[in-house]
């Protein structure tokens, strides 16, 4: 019996980037090193259920899109990516809390930190939210960021003086770095498979993430995984990205509005707690905050904020 001839899948397109360094930030990068598999290897695993004979079921891109509108998850785990990136400490952090992925990360026990820090433009100093306790929203003035950038350049100097000195000194590079800042630049491989990036992407994409570890998943997104294997990514933002979720409540808000019971729609969200008022203000609440932007979005109405 002759043995079935296989042949690697590749992505000439994110072939043609391998090596390139896509700047981000100041002095931040990121990488492609290696990868495996392609939308031909999600398509591969998904058909092997049907067995032999099937591989007409359904074409390329419409097989895709039904894994992906339907949550079958495992055919994108096939497919597997291994990127390099130096990254501010501080937004790594919050990357390495995904926990799906393969690191390595450069060791300042062994090796010198690296002589680079995040760096803030005037213009770029945020403000906190007042509604979101971990997010920022506005922008401090320019003058006032001239200020901020002005003592963040001479914080960085000053503490990579003193780590210098106690290096020198013969202190341990494990003790020497304990003050280094958190926008200090660290590096890494990272190696994830593409149904674990594509979770990360949704999150670290999206608007309400911090600022610096979405500027990283942006290229990832549209540099990289759009090249790599671009049918999977069509339907990831068609069904994930950019869709919107629904609940069985906003399912029924949203038939009354659009029914034009404004006063039904009104009745079901107080019945659900989520119209509360004090001294005539309406008070915070976040899930009902999330589903009038999904109102907006729609170009509805709100009732309760006529």
């Amino acid at each position: 019996m002759q043995e079935e001839q296989l042949t690697r899948g590749s992505s000439p397109q994110l072939d043609a980037i391998l090596g390139k360094k896509f700047k981000v930030l100041n002095d931040g990068f990121i990488r492609v090193v290696d990868y495996m598999g392609n939308d031909g290897a999600i398509v591969q695993a998904a058909r092997v259920s049907y067995g032999a004979g099937t591989k007409k079921v359904s074409e390329d891109r419409g097989l895709i899109r039904y894994l992906m509108r339907h949550l079958h998850t495992t055919p994108f785990e096939m497919c597997d990516i291994k990127l390099h990136l130096r990254i501010p400490m501080d937004a790594w952090r919050q990357w390495i809390r995904h926990r799906t992925a393969s690191v390595n990360e450069y060791s300042t026990r062994y090796s010198i930190a690296i002589d680079a820090a995040q760096e803030t433009l005037p213009g770029e100093w945020r403000r906190q939210s007042e509604s979101n306790k971990q997010g920022s929203a506005g922008f401090f003035s320019e003058r006032e960021g001239e200020e901020f950038s002005r003592e963040e350049k001479e914080l960085h100097r000053e503490m990579r003086r003193v780590y210098e000195k106690r290096l020198e000194r013969g202190m341990a590079r494990e003790q020497a770095r304990k003050d280094l800042p958190l926008a200090t630049y660290t590096e890494a491989y990272w190696k994830i498979n593409l149904h674990n990036l594509l979770h990360f992407l949704a999150l670290r994409m999206d608007s309400h993430a911090q600022y610096e570890i979405r500027a990283y998943a942006e290229i990832i997104g549209n540099e990289i995984v759009s090249r790599w294997v671009p049918l999977a990514w069509e339907a990831f933002m068609d069904y994930r990205f950019k869709a919107r979720r629904l609940s069985a409540l906003e399912t029924q808000i949203i038939r009354a509005i659009a029914g034009g019971d404004k006063s039904g729609a009104k009745k079901q969200m107080e019945e659900w707690g989520l119209l509360k008022y004090r001294e005539g203000k309406l008070l915070r609440n976040r899930e009902r905050l999330e589903m009038e932007e999904k109102l907006r979005e729609l170009g509805l109405d709100i009732p309760w904020r006529d």
